[in-house]
This record gives structure tokens, C-alpha cells and sequence, in this order.
């Protein structure tokens, strides 16, 4: 029940005594006028909502025969609001009143109100209007709606520049405020700049000369050097500032690399600190010639890998990883001797344990997705059999259920979801290498074969990605591959992408920053740390940093950017 539900639960059955007496006009004892209109009221009733009123009807300095009092500016319609509330604790707020009720509540330090007006404007938050409820948070000094939104500001920042048009609206000091802070969500800085110039181009004659202070905001030393000299140096607004000129031979300097520092140093420049990612990988656990507890968390914004493992960190491999819901679960898998059907899950704020209910079944090389706040593990390998048993898991019962097993047997397999489905592809049935893929509707509990793959795989990638199934690498029995193929689920075919630069099988897959990362694994004779990176927008690889150490047979997944973790991930 929340917080104001139980006052009204509380208060219910006294006030609604006082309220029936204020309806009749009964001992009422003072009487509020807005705009002619009067409306009777009782002064401690009153008292017990606001401390105005307190102040108001208490004070030594007041006439205490005084019986009318006028409230300009507030309309009968929000005073009404206000009485009812002070009787029942109970107020409706919509989009046509919040505007009126709120500052009349804080006028009349009605903090109830002011809350739940508060409440109503955080569910309205959206793109188009999150400029607005910032200026309106700061304005009424609502601590936690500003940090709120400015928080969805940062995070959507490139949309919020683009199509709010609000945008135009922001002061100076609150454009910088936004464009400055380390947890501004943009891949490119280029999107910062632009953003920079429609704010400018609003009112050119009193904001060009801004340029000066919004420029050395934009992280320039870590665009692509092309754009800076073409686009930045040359812009017309730039040129015509003297202090930019400054600004622009420092940030050639850095991209020129012509004053030698060193690299740790210039991340103290704020011209080239990478600003904090929205998302973060973790790679967890895996073989490296035995079975390794270590976790390493990858920031692609700083392209940097740091090891993050701690000593109460399990020694695993061949198991499965989610996250759901703040928590990391680490799922089934083998130290080396046993294989286990325990899981286990990880608080990566507090950097805590937890052991959760074990799966019915000890499996490794199992395929793990999350649909619909569940988990489900899919086949997998007990050391005799391979399985097609499915099993889902609630968070909030901590139970597991048994589903409906797929159509195959598949252990080192790889599952993702889409569009509220399950898919998985390839691994190895105990006998064969599949071509095979299936998609699991828990609308309907049913398991459905849909086309097979171009190429039989076991221990490959799958990711969801762009709207389509990607699978890459894995390996044929014969030879690891490189090869890409994508299934598009409104054609139901498979087409071949540009392949891996490198042949990689037991590898971590993930999707981060709108880019496919695979990392780790192995080419059949040793193991690698190489990670590379596919953008489907320019259809082509791209390498990334190595892992911290070669490893195979972990598992990763993605996480929200916890402090705790990106702080140690990548120095700043």
C-alpha cells in the first residue's frame, strides 16, 4: 500500500466525521474566498494539512476574531481541490489541473499535494516534455522528480536534443549543466556538437557568442579528427570566437598527439575523458586452462577492460549468466569436477552474493534468456545425457517450473529473445552438429522449428539485434568458423553478413552502444582475449580492446553502468 493510501486509511474514519459537519456548514469556524466564491472550513482541519495555514491562523500578530480570509491567484476549482484534500486526503490530479494544484500547494505549503502533483508529473515523463518538468522541478524545489528527470535527460540525450522542442528553451547555465556531466548517453560527441548549434541557431544574435563555453564542454579529443577539422574547426561560429581558437589548437594538440603526455593524464583533461557508459558487459567466469573465478567488466566507452573479481567470486565455466531486475544470475555450469544445478546471484552495487533456488536438473552448456521477468534455461549436458528440458525461473516466487521441452536435444547451443520469443540455434545434440533453430511463444507454451541455418554450428554466439536473430562463429566439427548469418523474423530466411575477423568458438556475445561485441573463445588450438565489434549501420567488423585475459566457456551479459562497477572498470 503506499504512503498516502494508508493516511487516508488512517484518517478515514475521524475526518470523515469533521468533513460531513464542513458539507452541512456545521461548527465551522473560518471561511476561505477565491475569486468571490466561499468556502467554509474548520481551522484545525486546515492546520493538519499545512503549515501556512498554521502560521496563518496561530500567530500571536493575527486577529483572532478574523473569520474571512481572500486567497488571490488561486481558483475556486484548486481551492476546492485543497478543502477536500485537507478533509480526505484524497485529490485527483490530471494534466489539466497539476499546473494549478502545484503551485497553489506550494504557495500554501501543502506538502501532500506537492507529492502527489510530483508523482503525476514523473509518470508523464516523456521526450517531449522532460525540458519543461526539469524547469518546473527546479522551480518548486521537487528534489527528487529534478534528479529524475534530469537523469532521463541524460539518458536520452540525443533524442531530447533532436525532437524536443523544448530544447531551444534551456538556459546557458542548464545547457552546460547537461552537456558537462560524465553520464551524458551519447556514443558520438558529434551529437553533442550538433546539439550545441540547434541551440545557438535559435536566438544566433545573444547565444553565437556562447560558443566559448559550451565548446570546451564537447569531449573533442575523442571524435574522429576528420570531423573535428572539417566540421568544428571550420564552423563559421567557431572561426569567429577568439577563445575557441584556443580551445581548438589544444584539442589538436591532443588528437596530434604533439605534447607526448601521458595517456592516464590526459583522461584528467576534459577534453578527452570518456564520458561514463549507459551499459556495461560482464564477462564471468570460463575456462583458461582450469576453471577461472574472474569477472571482467568491459566500458565501451573508454574501450577499456578491468578485472573486477573478488576473492568470494565462483570458480565456473560452461554456465549460464543473467540479469534481471538489478541482479546478475549465474546459472548451473561446473568448477572442473562437478557439474551443478545450483545458481547463484549477484548484487553488483554491493558487490554481494546470494545463493537462490537450485534448477531441478545439474547442467552445463545450457542456453539462458530472459522473456517477461523469468528466466529460462534451455538443454544443456549432466556429463551423460543432453537435454531438451526447459526450465523457467521466478524471481518473485524463487521457484523453478519445468516448461514444455523443445523439439531437440541441444547442449552448447546459444539462445536470445526478440519480440517476446525465445529463439535458440545450433549446439550439439550428443550425436550430430545442428543446422536446426527453434522459437519458443510463452503466449502459447509452444516450441516451433523455423528455417534451419545456412551452417551447422555448436558453441557459436546468438544475440538479438537490429530486429533479427545474429548468429556467428562456432564451429562445424571440422574447423571453427567466421562466418555471420542473420534470420529476419518477418521473411523467415537466414542471409550471410560480412564474417568475424577472427574464427572464435565458446565465445562471450553481447550487444552494447547499438554494436555487436563477440569476445574471447577459441580457435580450436588456443585461447584468445581478442574482441571485436560489428555495426550493422556501416556493415562491417571493427576491433575493440582484449580482454584482460584469453578465456572461453563463460558467459556475459549486460548491465546497467553501477558506479561501483564502472569506477573500477576504467580510469577517469
Amino acid at each position: 500500500m503506499m504512503a498516502h493510501d494508508m493516511e487516508r486509511v488512517l484518517m478515514s474514519p475521524a475526518f470523515e466525521v469533521f468533513n460531513k459537519l464542513r458539507l452541512a456548514g456545521q461548527l465551522c469556524d473560518v471561511v476561505l474566498i477565491t475569486d468571490g466564491v466561499k468556502f467554509n472550513a474548520h481551522r484545525v482541519i486546515l492546520c493538519g494539512c499545512s503549515s501556512y495555514f498554521q502560521a496563518l491562523f496561530t500567530g500571536d500578530w493575527k486577529d483572532s476574531g478574523k473569520r474571512e480570509y481572500q486567497f488571490p491567484g488561486i481558483s475556486p476549482d484548486t481551492m476546492q481541490h485543497i478543502i477536500e484534500y485537507a478533509y480526505t486526503y484524497s485529490v485527483l490530479v490530471t494534466a489539466e489541473n497539476v499546473a494549478n494544484l502545484l503551485a497553489a500547494a506550494d504557495r500554501l505549503s501543502i506538502l501532500g499535494i506537492i507529492q502527489r502533483c510530483s508523482d503525476f508529473l514523473h509518470e508523464q515523463l516523456c521526450l517531449q516534455n522532460c525540458i519543461g518538468l526539469f524547469k518546473t522541478a527546479d522551480g518548486y524545489g521537487l528534489n527528487e522528480l529534478h534528479q529524475s528527470v534530469f537523469s532521463f535527460i541524460l539518458q536520452n540525450f540525443k533524442e531530447v536534443a533532436s525532437i524536443s522542442e523544448e530544447f531551444i528553451d534551456l538556459s546557458l547555465q542548464e545547457l552546460c549543466d547537461i552537456i558537462e556531466k560524465d553520464e551524458l548517453n551519447v556514443k558520438q560527441e558529434d551529437v553533442v556538437f550538433e546539439a550545441i548549434l540547434r541551440w545557438i541557431e535559435h536566438e544566433p544574435a545573444t547565444r553565437e557568442a556562447h560558443i566559448s563555453a559550451l565548446l570546451p564542454k564537447v569531449r573533442m579529443a575523442r571524435m574522429d579528427v576528420e570531423y573535428f577539422l572539417t566540421t568544428i574547426k571550420n564552423n563559421p561560429i567557431v572561426k569567429a570566437n577568439g577563445e575557441c581558437k584556443t580551445i581548438v589548437s589544444e584539442v589538436l594538440k591532443i588528437l596530434y598527439d604533439l605534447d607526448n603526455e601521458n595517456q592516464n593524464s590526459d583522461l584528467e583533461n576534459p577534453l578527452i575523458c570518456p564520458r561514463l557508459p549507459s551499459d556495461i558487459i560482464l564477462a564471468i567466469g570460463g575456462w583458461d586452462n582450469s576453471a577461472t573465478n574472474s569477472i571482467d567488466a568491459y566500458d565501451t566507452r573508454a574501450d577499456c577492460w578491468m578485472d573486477v573479481t573478488q576473492r568470494d567470486d565462483s570458480f565456473q565455466a560452461g554456465h549460464g549468466t543473467a540479469y534481471l531486475k538489478g541482479l546478475v544470475y549465474c546459472i548451473g555450469g561446473s568448477d572442473g569436477n562437478t557439474i551443478t544445478n545450483a545458481v547463484r546471484r549477484l548484487d553488483p552495487i554491493t558487490r554481494t552474493w546470494q545463493q537462490v533456488a537450485p534448477m531441478h536438473l545439474p547442467r552445463c552448456y545450457h542456453s539462458v534468456a530472459v522473456n517477461d521477468g523469468s528466466i529460462y534455461v534451455m538443454g544443456g549436458y549432466d556429463g551423460q545425457r543432453v537435454f531438451n528440458i526447459v526450465e523457467r525461473y521466478d524471481p518473485e516466487t524463487n521457484k523453478w517450473t519445468l516448461m514444455e521441452p523443445m523439439n531437440e536435444r541441444r547442449s552448447v547451443a546459444s539462445a536470445t529473445t526478440l519480440n517476446g520469443k525465445i529463439y535458440i540455434c545450433g549446439g550439439f545434440n550428443g550425436t550430430d552438429i545442428l543446422r536446426t533453430a527453434e522459437r519458443y511463444d510463452p503466449r502459447t507454451g509452444e516450441w516451433t522449428q523455423i528455417a534451419p541455418m545456412r551452417t551447422r554450428r555448436r558453441c557459436l554466439g546468438v544475440a538479438a539485434y537490429k530486429g533479427e536473430i545474429y548468429v556467428v562463429g562456432g564451429t562445424d566439427g571440422a574447423h571453427p568458423l567466421r562466418s555471420m548469418e542473420v534470420y529476419d523474423p518477418a521473411t523467415y530466411r537466414w542471409r550471410t553478413m560480412a564474417p568475424m575477423f577472427t574464427m572464435r568458438s565458446n565465445f562471450g556475445i553481447a550487444v552494447v552502444d547499438d554494436l555487436l561485441f563477440v569476445m574471447g573463445g577459441t580457435d580450436g588450438l588456443t585461447v584468445t582475449n581478442k574482441v571485436e565489434c560489428y555495426d550493422a549501420d556501416t556493415g562491417s567488423w571493427y576491433r575493440a580492446q582484449d580482454m584482460s585475459n584469453p578465456k572461453k566457456s563463460f558467459s556475459c551479459c549486460v548491465i546497467p553502468a553501477f558506479h561501483r562497477i564502472v569506477n573500477s572498470a576504467a580510469p577517469r
